[in-house]
């Protein structure tokens, strides 16, 4: 799987381990030349020439070591760009996933730990993928050229020093499996903190609106002390590992220090293979040290990537089906799009992954042109029956069916689907940029004639034109630049300029009051006539000029019909008319109470 994301990479990447090699053999000819000039032209004379112009040699050692940096060079340069382009690939690759990803997904996972995946967890892939390995590839030709260089020089020596590796290699498997372990629950500590931060920041306005700064301040508190404590652990864990790593190389420059100077003296070796042969050992011992921290990265990189790879496999939404259903998907398509407005759902049984059903038998019909209804309590599955009509949650085999213009849904591609349904919600989100852009998001290549058409329709343009900016007034964050109820009307005009053939208001109208409510209606039913419009509310005033009105009741159809049918039942529908009446009848003596009074103050 990993290899799709060095797309685009691989030729930096190719060049930035031959120049790591070339860089390598490059500083391995340097003791080699010490070597020569000690024994061959300062020692041994054999070469009077040189003895003469030891410039010579000088400007050899200079031309390797800029060799060697030019090398190096090209070599940091090109991981750099191979390492850039990995992980700008594999971000993609992430968030495009994400957005595929169904909603029955999102709900298991918490929103701070996806961020801290898709950023943290890559930057740790990339440091490894692409720093790391590439030390794999010049620690094993350090080793490789070293040791047949040292053998060449002295075999005892070389065994000596042979010795000491399977030490340290050891010594770093565990170091390995210990922080492998406490890393995994470090990791998850940080998903865990990210996702108070994001939660903490999103709430920001119900926090300070409940008083609720101090418990908040608590709660990151306690994740962030725990987190500490276990990068405190790795820490301290880490600091022993170096520690001890220190004791065992030191042990072994000494050792071949020692040993090499007994043999100079006895002969063995001439002082400038001692001389290099000490060199060659110093050179090793740093490349054979860092397995370990090659290992601790590799450690943190499995980790990193098990949860990266947890995103990637996860199963996308079905927006196109088998080869045998595509067909009926391209015939529905084009069936759809002229009849998208007639919605029937038969006999839908529903219940998320937690085992408790939602809906309970559910049957009705919109046909075009038609305003439908929808009221129930809190938790009754009106939100549901949305959103299993634009396929955010799929129904099983034996859970009914829904049909839109006589199709199956899961026979429709879902953009097509979700094209063809524009929907608000209580809670509506805006972008931080302009007012014009967020009502212009749905069709960017709308006109301004055509926004400000939706925005009358919604009647939110006249507020928009108060603004100092007009459209181009910026939007907070989530829009808290506006009120609730502007809001809701500018989502509610983004939909209108999307013009789809359902039109879906989720109790989108409770921000604003019951006049700018009656008027969004009546500009609805003047100006988009032949849409099917699904209004779900918890207030009758904009429930009771629907064409057909539905109550839910624990997840089943308690009543059915038209406002005037609904009344003549004594049943929920009539009952929550009665409170809601007479709450209104109150508010409106006390309006008229106020009036006198605000006269006289006058």
């Amino acid at each position: 799987m990993i290899r799709q994301f060095f797309d685009g990479s691989k030729k930096y990447f190719a060049i930035a381990v031959l120049a790591s090699l070339t860089a390598t053999v490059l500083n391995a000819l340097t003791p080699q030349i010490f070597r020569f000039s000690i024994d061959s032209v300062l020692g041994g004379g054999k070469y009077e020439y040189l003895s003469e112009h030891l410039w010579i040699l000088a400007l050899l050692l200079i031309a390797v070591a800029v060799l060697s940096g030019i090398s190096q060079y090209i070599c940091r340069a090109d991981t750099a760009l191979a390492g850039e382009n990995f992980a700008k690939n594999m971000r993609d690759a992430l968030f495009i996933h994400v957005q595929k990803l169904p909603m029955s997904w999102h709900d298991r996972n918490q929103t701070g730990d996806i961020i801290q995946r898709c950023t943290s967890d890559v930057e740790v892939i990339r440091n490894f993928v692409v720093t790391q390995l590439l030390e794999v590839f010049r620690t094993v030709f350090l080793i490789i050229t070293s040791f047949a260089l040292m053998l060449s020089m002295n075999v005892k020596l070389s065994l000596v020093v042979l010795l000491f590796v399977p030490v340290v290699v050891l010594y770093s498997a565990i170091f390995y499996r210990l922080i492998a372990k406490r890393f995994i629950v470090a990791d998850e500590a940080e998903g865990e903190l990210s996702t108070v931060v994001q939660e903490n920041a999103t709430g920001v306005r119900v926090v300070r609106a409940f008083g609720r700064e101090q418990f908040e301040m608590d709660r990151f508190r306690e994740k962030n002390d725990y987190f500490a404590k276990l990068w405190i652990r790795l820490g301290t864990l880490s600091g022993l590992y170096w520690g001890v790593g220190d004791l065992i190389t030191g042990l072994q420059v000494v050792t071949v220090i020692v040993l090499g100077a007994a043999e100079a003296v006895n002969g063995h070796i001439s002082v400038g293979e001692f001389i290099a042969f000490a060199s060659y050992n110093t050179t090793l011992v740093w490349p054979i040290r860092g397995l370990g921290r090659i290992l601790s990265d590799m450690s943190k990189a499995g980790v990193s990537f098990e949860r990266v790879d947890y995103i990637i496999c996860a199963k996308e939404e079905e927006y196109e089906r088998a080869d045998h259903i595509l067909q009926a998907g391209e015939d529905a398509k084009k069936h759809v799009d002229t009849d998208m407005c007639d919605i029937r759902f038969e006999h839908v049984n529903f219940g998320y992954e937690d085992g408790k059903e939602v809906l309970t038998d559910i049957s009705f019909h919109i046909s075009k042109g038609n305003t439908f209804g929808i009221l129930g309590g809190t938790g009754s599955g009106k939100s549901t029956i949305v959103q299993l009509l634009i396929r955010l949650y799929e129904l099983g085999d034996g859970q009914g069916s829904i049909k839109i213009g006589g199709e199956d849904i899961r026979n429709i591609p879902l953009e097509t689907l979700r094209s063809s349904v524009g929907m608000v919600l209580q809670e509506p989100f805006l972008y931080s940029r302009t007012i014009r852009e967020n009502i212009a998001a749905a069709r960017p290549d709308a006109s301004m004639e055509e926004i400000r058409q939706a925005a009358k329709i919604a009647c939110i343009d006249e507020a928009i034109m108060n603004f100092p900016d007009g459209y181009e007034t910026l939007v907070g964050e989530r829009g808290v630049t506006l009120s609730g109820g502007q809001r809701q009307r500018v989502a509610i005009a983004r939909m209108l300029l999307q013009r789809a053939p359902v039109m879906i208001f989720d109790d989108s109208l409770s921000a604003v009051d019951s006049q700018t409510d009656s008027m969004i209606r009546k500009a609805l039913k003047e100006h988009m006539k032949d849409v099917a419009v699904i209004l779900i509310s918890h207030r009758i005033t904009t429930l009771m000029g629907a064409d057909q009105i539905m109550v839910l009741n624990q997840g089943g159809i308690a009543e059915m019909g038209t406002h005037q049918e609904l009344i003549q039942k004594q049943g929920i529908y009539r009952q929550i008319y009665d409170i809601q009446m007479s709450q209104d009848d109150r508010k409106s003596m006390h309006r008229e109470k106020k009036m006198p009074e605000a006269k006289e103050e006058g």
